[in-house]
Formats: structure tokens, C-alpha cells, sequence
């Protein structure tokens, strides 16, 4: 009898120590997480139950705020100003859903949470409000980029390269927010089958094309190729390569023929501004796969851009060790081909570090957070992410992208007016099966004496016939001088007489 009893206290025992632990467990460990989830009862009841603090923009716009509901079970509903101009950003705060995008990387604030007491009375009992975050977008820039991309997918995105504010992000498809605030879940479950279903091309609307879908980067990647010769074998950076429309491929029987097989060659400060793919191709091929490897790693490649919107997706250069038995595919990497796949926030990065400096600040849109009575309850703090190159080294990139922008013979000649002094580069890259399509790019800094602004643009799945000229330039034109005129306190250019 004895023995039974020992055994049954020591069951008990474990028993005991089980739920102590599992206590342990859910009060220190996963308290956190349980507190932030949506499916917690008490965060889902502070989005319906009480107002949500308002997101507004860098010129004071409001971009969601929450108002008495005037029909339904809610007594308050979201509502979003701007909403399809701003949705990819702002994202929405659904009873169903749950929230997306900014609503809910700052979900912590903008839920009804227990203040800083300001009186023994609110210690005693504490009250519960809402934060508001400011951010550093620039509607007026959001709606140039919507009007100049004009319905086709694509997204152009604006960064200050001195702090590493997003002042524009816009890409299309878009979606209206509103559905996802309404209190009935038919509305809802609509709006959410429409919006998670891909269109012909593969983009849904909910997804924010400027951070989540990849594209080749075609000669936009030249930059990068150019920084590794820069920092990692300079004395490529004047050897002159032979003038020819087409080489042949090391290891195979494979070609390489520039734009519209036109010859060329030489250094690099003759054939960055014309673009030469087959000089660049050699480049590569110089550099090896080691050193294009490392520098686009450096540049941020295979890493998630640590902005404060959730679902941002690395781009991607391959590795080293692919090109030991793949030198066409070092060849066509070094210009951007091949695997090398890049988000627009990704190559925004890269013009951003040539004008920076050599130096790549991490991507925000929070500007700061503020309580209830107007008080700064957080602020963001600048922050260096990567650091690719040195300021000499960058240096010697800057020349070379203006010649792109402004030398007759530079692939962007044209695009903008010459009190910009811009610096830029295009890309055509070429997608699809047997090239059907090819994806339009072109990034850009200016002024280059003392850069304010960094842009990124990508149109994909145009015709073979257009360029990133053609199809990205006007739309570069539009934020780059929308941008300037910003900062200069002008009105902002890019209206309806300038832009497509």
C-alpha cells in the first residue's frame, strides 16, 4: 500500500510541476505573443470597441482614422481618406481580417491601451486611449506616381538616402481598403477573394508589388557590378575591352549581343553610360563569381530590407559556388540576368547608396508615435543597414551615373531636365519564355552634387520594343522632379500637363 501511495505522490508531484511550468510558459514567454495576436479577445474587442489611433501623413493628411459607425454591430468603423492611393502602405484593420501592412507593424499603439497614469485617480483606476503614429509619406508624390504609371502594374518608390525615409511608395495592383472595415463578413469575404486572386500576370492586389514581387534587374545591376570593381578589383576600372556586338560565352556554345546588336566597348566610364552588356558581361567574368557575390550580398541581396512593413521579400543573386561549372551564368548575372531577381525597394537601395555615400540607411515610413494629448511617445532613429562602399568609392560612381542621365550617348539621355543633375541608370530586362516580355527599370539620384532623393522604377511584362527609357523614364521624370520641387517647398511637378 505504501509503495502505491509513493508512486500516486509522485505523479501528483509532476503533475503539479506540469501546470507550474506551463504557467511559467504562458506568463513570461509567450505572454508577448498572446498579447500582440489578433485572435486575443481583448485586442479584437479594442479594434471594434474603441477608436484606433489615427496614421498620418508627413504633410498632416490623415490616412485612417476611426469614427462612430452609423449602422452595424461596431459601435466604431476605420475609414481610409485616400484609400486605394495609400492602402499598400496603410493596410486595413478588419473584425475579420485582422490587420495589414502599417496597421499592423504599429498595432500596439494604435489599439486602445492602459496610459501612463497622469493622477493618483488614474493609478488607482488607469485609463485606456489610443497612440497615433506620424509618418514620412508624401501623398502628393503618391498620387504623381499613380497618375504616371496609369493603371499598368509596377511601382515606383521614393527614398530620402540621408535617413532612409520612404516619402513615396506606390505600386499597382492596388485595392480598396474600405470592404475590409465593413461590420458584415459577406462584404468582407468578398473584398478578400478579390483582393488575394492573382491577376493575369500573377500580382494579387493585396500583395505591395514594391516590396514582395521580384524581377530581374537587368542593367540596373551594372551599378553593383561597377561597385565591385570599384571596391574589390580596381584595376578593371580602366581596362579598356575589345569594341564587338557580340562575344561568345566562355564553356559553351552560347552568345551575348548588346541592345539592337549594336558594337561596343571600352572602359568602364564608356560603357556604363551606353549600357554595353557584352563589356559588362566580361567584367564578370573577370571579377569572378566570388566577388559579384560578395558585393551584391553587400548591397543587401539575399536579405529581407528592414523596413517597418511586414512581407518584405529579399532579392536574390546567386552564390558563389553556382558559377564554378556556370560561367554564362556569371556573364548574364553581371548584367542583371539570368537568376538575379530584385524588388523595387531593393534597387531604390542601391541608388540610394551611391548617393549616400557608399553607406544604405534602413527603409522607414515611421516618423514618430504620439499619445493622446499630443505628447512624442516614440521617435524614429536613423539607422545605417549596409555599407557596400566608401565615400571615395562612391564617388567614382557618381560621374558615371550622371553620364547616364546626361552624356548624349547615355541610355536615360532625355529623361530629365537639366537643372536635376541627376544621376541615373536604365535596365530592359528581358522575361518570359524565349524573351516575350521584358521587364522596364530605371533608378536615379539627384541632385548629384548633394543627393535628397533616390528613386527606383519598375514596369515588368512589356512589349520587347520599349525600354527602360521609354516606359520608366517619364515616370522617373515625374517623382524625380516631384521630389525636388517637394523639398524646394514648390509646388509639386508632375501634374497632369507633365506627366503620361
Amino acid at each position: 500500500m505504501s509503495r502505491r501511495l509513493s508512486v500516486f505522490a509522485i505523479v501528483i508531484v509532476l503533475l503539479f510541476a506540469a501546470i507550474a511550468a506551463q504557467a511559467v510558459n504562458i506568463q513570461f514567454f509567450r505572454a508577448p505573443g498572446l498579447n500582440a495576436s489578433i485572435l486575443n479577445p481583448r485586442n479584437s474587442q479594442s479594434n471594434t470597441q474603441y477608436p484606433r489611433g489615427e496614421i498620418v501623413a508627413a504633410d498632416g493628411t490623415v490616412l485612417a482614422k476611426s469614427v462612430p459607425a452609423t449602422k452595424g454591430y461596431y459601435p466604431y468603423t476605420r475609414v481610409y481618406p485616400l484609400g486605394a492611393l495609400t492602402s499598400g502602405l496603410v493596410g486595413f484593420a478588419s473584425p475579420f481580417y485582422g490587420t495589414w501592412a502599417l496597421e499592423a507593424q504599429y498595432n500596439q499603439y494604435l489599439i486602445a491601451h492602459a496610459q501612463p497614469p497622469q493622477s493618483l485617480a488614474q493609478v488607482l483606476a488607469p485609463t485606456s486611449a489610443a497612440d497615433s503614429i506620424s509618418i514620412t509619406l508624401q501623398p502628393s508624390l503618391q498620387r504623381v506616381a499613380a497618375k504616371a504609371l496609369a493603371g499598368r502594374n509596377g511601382a515606383a518608390v521614393v527614398l530620402d538616402p540621408r535617413t532612409g525615409a520612404v516619402l513615396a511608395m506606390y505600386a499597382n495592383p492596388t485595392y480598396n481598403p474600405a470592404p475590409f472595415e465593413s461590420s458584415s463578413y459577406t462584404v468582407a469575404a468578398k473584398a478578400w477573394k478579390l483582393d488575394t486572386t492573382n491577376n493575369a500576370y500573377g500580382f494579387p492586389p493585396l500583395g505591395d508589388l514594391a516590396i514582395q514581387q521580384t524581377f530581374p534587374p537587368g542593367s540596373t545591376f551594372k551599378i553593383v557590378t561597377t561597385s565591385a570593381v570599384v571596391a574589390k578589383k580596381p584595376s578593371l576600372f580602366t581596362k579598356s575591352y575589345p569594341v564587338a556586338a557580340t562575344i561568345h560565352l566562355p564553356d559553351s556554345n552560347k552568345t551575348l549581343s548588346n541592345y539592337a546588336f549594336v558594337p561596343c566597348g571600352g572602359d568602364i566610364a564608356q560603357m556604363l553610360p551606353p549600357s554595353c552588356d557584352q563589356g559588362y558581361a566580361l567584367i564578370g567574368l573577370d571579377l569572378g563569381g566570388n566577388i559579384l557575390a560578395e558585393t551584391a550580398d553587400s548591397y543587401g541581396f539575399n536579405s529581407v530590407p528592414p523596413i517597418d512593413l511586414p512581407g518584405a521579400q529579399p532579392s536574390y543573386f546567386p552564390s558563389a559556388a553556382s558559377f564554378v561549372y556556370n560561367k554564362p551564368g556569371l556573364a548574364y548575372s553581371a548584367i542583371g540576368q539570368q537568376n538575379v531577381r530584385a524588388t523595387a525597394l531593393q534597387m531604390a537601395l542601391v541608388a540610394a547608396a551611391i548617393a549616400n555615400g557608399g553607406t544604405i540607411m534602413a527603409p522607414h515610413l515611421l516618423n514618430y508615435v504620439s499619445g493622446p494629448d499630443g505628447s512624442i511617445v516614440k521617435r524614429y532613429q536613423d539607422t545605417p543597414w549596409k555599407s557596400p562602399l566608401t565615400k571615395a568609392q562612391a564617388a567614382q560612381i557618381v560621374p558615371l551615373m550622371q553620364a547616364v542621365a546626361h552624356a548624349a550617348n547615355g541610355t536615360a539621355a532625355g529623361v530629365f531636365p537639366a537643372w536635376a543633375d541627376a544621376g541615373a541608370k536604365t535596365g530592359t530586362a528581358q522575361v518570359g519564355n524565349a524573351a516575350q516580355n521584358v521587364d522596364d527599370w530605371m533608378i536615379a539620384f539627384a541632385p548629384a552634387t548633394n543627393p535628397t532623393v533616390a528613386v527606383a522604377v519598375v514596369v515588368p511584362y512589356q512589349i520587347t520594343s520599349t525600354t527602360g527609357n521609354s516606359v520608366a523614364g517619364p515616370i522617373m521624370r515625374c517623382m524625380v522632379e516631384g521630389a525636388l520641387s517637394l523639398q524646394a517647398g514648390l509646388p509639386v511637378s508632375g501634374t497632369a500637363t507633365t506627366c503620361p
